[in-house]
């Protein structure tokens, strides 16, 4: 079976081989994600592995259904970037991963909320610019003196609010869905007293296209507690951008921090060093360090990249043997 890898990272390519010794799979691995180009890499291919930013469109599906393409397999839990309904017209069959480690996600929203509590990022540069002069931006409020907020307390969810606990926060948690499992951990409350109490909000709802497409927005924030710190590790979908950062200029947010942006395409896995900053880059560039922007990069450690690839194979090979895998999409 040939199976081509889009946007297979330099320190990525020893755990798709090393893997890969269980199921033998002939694997050409590229660290191209998919575009009009990369697309003709499955010519005499079977299968395909995606990962997020790579556009399955109609188009694209066309094309590896006349290469003999059977199967389109995304290493991520959401599949947003795959036409589904194309892909059952033209009979290719489709999975997606149901998780991996949710402590790469949680660390991440972790890691940034207590960079923008603490400053950490305008110290450090003005550290390294040779001014260690001490103002008082840089005081800052204890974490165990805070209230966090989780939005959405699903896997991923739960585990920031494991973490945030055993920091010494107060976590209260938001999800439609009411659980069972959050113990002294974290108490679930309404969407409105969530915003209205908690000093940081982290956001890690999924995105369900027709439903929640910018549920972060001016309406939202105007509601959430004033000088709050906001960090969303989930999908760029959720969040009007300029809502956000019209609050950062405003004052009513105080700081932030974003692994994920709509159309992130167009940013994300290219280097724009030496082209000219659109408007939002500038918005970014203005706001910064208040406003922190990381690449999509929750899932980029060791521990997710090998359940993702390994789910992955597995979906595969179920394909394979059994016609069907129980993490099939189309």
């Amino acid at each position: 079976m040939k199976l081509v890898c889009y946007g297979v990272r330099a320190v990525e390519k020893p755990v798709f081989e090393e893997l890969n010794k269980k199921f033998n799979y002939d694997l050409v691995l590229t660290d191209k994600m998919l575009n009009d180009e990369t697309v003709h890499l499955a010519k005499g291919c079977e299968a395909v592995m995606l990962r997020a930013n790579c556009p399955a469109d109609r188009k694209n599906l066309e094309i590896y259904k006349n290469y003999g393409v059977k199967y389109v397999l995304t290493r991520t839990v959401g599949y947003n970037h795959i036409d589904l309904e194309a892909a059952k017209e033209l009979g290719l069959k489709v999975a997606y991963i149901p998780f991996y480690s949710p402590n790469a996600i949680a660390e991440l929203a972790l890691t940034l909320s207590l960079s923008l509590a603490r400053h950490t990022t305008y110290m450090t540069n003005r550290s390294k610019d040779n001014n260690f002069l001490i103002d008082s931006f840089m005081f800052s409020k204890e974490i165990r003196k805070s209230t966090v907020g989780i939005i959405g307390l699903g896997r991923i969810g739960f585990t920031a609010a494991q973490l945030f606990k055993g920091v010494g926060a107060n976590v209260i948690g938001y999800d439609v869905v009411a659980k069972d499992y959050l113990g002294d951990v974290c108490k679930q409350v309404d969407l409105d007293t969530l915003l209205k109490e908690s000093d940081i909000i982290s956001v890690h709802m999924p995105y369900i296209k027709g439903v929640n497409e910018e549920f972060i927005n001016k309406g939202l924030v105007d509601k959430m507690k004033d000088n709050v710190i906001l960090v969303n590790t989930s999908r760029g979908e959720i969040q009007n951008i300029n809502d956000i950062l019209d609050a950062v200029e405003n004052g009513k947010i105080q700081g932030f921090a974003t692994d994920v942006l709509q159309g992130e395409a167009k940013y994300f896995n290219k280097d724009l060093s030496k082209s000219t900053p659109d408007e939002l880059q500038k918005r970014f560039n203005k706001l910064y360090p208040r406003v922190l922007v990381t690449p999509h990069i929750g899932s980029y450690t060791d521990e997710a990249v090998a359940n993702m690839v390994e789910y992955s194979y597995e979906n595969l090979k179920e394909f394979i043997e059994k016609g069907t895998s129980k993490n099939q999409l189309v």
